[in-house]
């Protein structure tokens, strides 16, 4: 048990943190990825073959929607806006994640005698 790998985000976490990333502002797929690493203290590294991946199933749902532009750099990038739709889905599923975690907060407390 000493020597285990870090694990896999739990399902819809990605998507969670690419929902909530673009709330703040819309970005391309390079500056999202850097900036969740940034936001997380260097802790999460969002590889590109789990970025987008993901943008395309948020795009597919509506969550996000997608523009062309030019990114600081002068290339031609995808530039991703969170859509209305997004924003009511990320917070219901912040809501579920909050409750799920204060469950597991609960269940992980010292016992009360």
């Amino acid at each position: 048990m000493g020597n285990r790998q870090p694990r896999d985000l739990f399902p819809g976490a990605l998507e969670m943190m690419i929902l909530r990333t673009l709330k703040r502002q819309p970005l391309h797929g390079y500056a999202l990825a850097q900036r969740i690493k940034r936001d997380s203290d260097d802790l999460l590294q969002i590889e590109e073959g789990s970025l987008y991946p993901a943008l395309q199933r948020l795009l597919k749902e509506g969550c996000v929607k997608a523009e062309w532009g030019v990114s600081s750099t002068n290339r031609r990038v995808r530039i991703y806006k969170l859509t209305p739709a997004g924003a009511k889905y990320l917070e219901r599923q912040v809501s579920s994640f909050e409750q799920m975690l204060d469950g597991i907060a609960r269940v992980l407390s010292p016992v009360k005698s």
